[in-house]
């Protein structure tokens, strides 16, 4: 289902490069998103939300776990995910997923209608998480769960090399511009006692890669995400834009680097009954 919206501020741009890069995220940080859902005894029979999930999510994981029985709702203000949300859901045949195109702030649902309502590294690529998290306790039915999956950005680099130093205060000065948070993660379980959850907990991924997989270039994939936020903020030029790109993978490649861009916080807390 696809309705009328208007696109919110978000960080990240909607390119096919970002698309794809969504896409392998997901399957990297499946075995997280297994961990949080079995802590929650996602089971099934349940409808469950996937806030924010983009050209995919945890459609087809939540599908499964709540099958037979249950209902998964996709939902992204961007009607392009949307899109690439309902083909892959219609291409693994997952018929107890819907997906719908609205604000995450505001999606239109009625309150209390879900047993889990879930959201994977949305609040830190948006302003205003706070209203979203109020939305998604408000759509929570009594007793039911609110969780997440957020990025807290460390970017610890050794040995230190100055091409990373730049590339790492590049992105916070152009995502504090889009007026987001990369420090989300840390500051989750705030948000959701705010909202009034209860029986907060966390649990805290720290992912160290070997060179060659894909993930130890998350710092400058989103920079190069970023590049038109950068350039229209006149940062940096396009040239400087591309020698800071090669020196820091090139550094980051090596085997002898280690890499640990991010810390990765899993989330809940249940809606009092």
């Amino acid at each position: 289902m696809t309705e009328g919206v208007t696109l919110p501020g978000y960080t990240l741009s909607s390119s096919e490069a970002e698309q794809e890069r969504l896409r392998r995220q997901a399957d990297d940080l499946r075995p997280h998103s297994t961990d949080l859902f079995g802590r929650l005894g996602v089971q099934p029979g349940w409808e469950v939300l996937d806030l924010g999930c983009g050209p995919r999510g945890n459609l087809d994981l939540l599908a499964g776990l709540t099958a037979s029985g249950g209902r998964v709702t996709g939902v992204d203000v961007n009607p392009d995910h949307v899109r690439l949300a309902e083909g892959f859901a219609a291409a693994r045949g997952l018929g107890n997923v819907t997906v719908r195109c609205a604000d995450a702030r505001a999606t239109g649902l009625p309150p209390g209608s879900f047993d889990l309502v879930y959201a994977r590294l949305l609040l830190m690529n948006i302003p205003w998480p706070g209203d979203v998290v109020a939305e998604m306790a408000r759509l929570a039915r009594p007793g039911g769960w609110v969780a997440g999956e957020e990025a807290d950005a460390i970017c610890i680099c050794d040995p230190p090399h100055e091409a990373w130093d730049r590339l790492t205060a590049l992105l916070r000065q152009a995502w504090q511009l889009a007026g987001a948070d990369l420090a989300m993660g840390r500051r989750v379980a705030a948000l959701y006692r705010a909202a009034g959850l209860t029986d907060v907990g966390t649990h805290v991924y720290a992912d160290l890669h070997p060179a060659g997989h894909w993930r130890r270039m998350i710092v400058p994939d989103l920079v190069r995400s970023l590049r038109p936020r950068i350039l229209a903020a006149g940062l940096l030029t396009e040239r400087e834009l591309d020698d800071l790109d090669r020196a820091a993978r090139a550094h980051i490649e090596a085997p002898g680097t280690v890499m640990l861009p991010m810390l990765y916080f899993t989330t809940w807390g249940r809606k009092p009954g």
